[in-house]
């Protein structure tokens, strides 16, 4: 976690945990809510839990970019804790398409390509990026290995003037129920283990 505080950091999240008895409707239509999956009441307080974690922590968040979908949305702006730059290239590969996230192929090249650059990008001094987007993207951007991200997972890259950003870790937050059961909001904060380049 102490690099993390540092900055230099790209934190690429998967949308929180949603409402199964909605779906996306295709063409997806961004500003139309009931034409789109939602967060649930635990994503959305797993993503407010985990922003308030990061805060405590002493975690800079720089920039926070985010799909156009609501749930990507709402994701980054409860952990990021400020507006949010919503952005085509981390916007659903797969077009609300339910076998494209059933089964993401991590074959779109051009959204690959768009997400990877965006994550290249080096953060202000002393401050880290998030990016919030979908299971396709991840795929897309990072390989048919990360099809299996969940709702609410994080993969951590650090980012570098002389190359790629290479990824350093995985993780997932998860919900603290009222017990205080299942802390485990920041397990992104594990060791930090061999790079891998983009």
């Amino acid at each position: 976690m102490s690099s993390l505080k540092g900055g230099g950091y790209v934190i690429v999240f998967r949308h929180g945990a949603t409402d199964d008895s909605q779906k996306d409707v295709y063409p997806l239509k961004f500003d139309d809510m009931s034409a789109q999956r939602q967060l649930s009441e635990n994503g959305r307080a797993m993503a407010r839990d985990l922003g308030a974690a990061l805060a405590k922590l002493g975690v800079p968040v720089g920039e926070v970019y985010t799909s156009r979908l609501n749930r990507a949305v709402e994701t980054g702006k409860l952990i990021g804790r400020k507006d949010v730059a919503a952005v085509d290239e981390l916007t659903d590969s797969g077009a609300g398409s339910s076998s494209a996230m059933a089964n993401p192929d991590g074959k779109n090249a051009k959204v690959g390509r768009a997400v990877r650059d965006l994550v290249n990008v080096a953060p202000k001094a002393g401050v880290n990026n998030l990016a919030v987007t979908h299971k396709t993207n991840v795929a897309d951007a990072f390989g048919k290995e990360f099809a299996d991200i969940r709702e609410g997972e994080a993969l951590v890259y650090k980012t570098s003037a002389s190359g790629p950003a290479v990824l350093v870790t995985r993780g997932a937050g998860k919900r603290v129920d009222r017990a205080g059961r299942q802390l485990d909001l920041v397990s992104l904060q594990g060791n930090f283990g061999p790079p891998t380049g983009l």
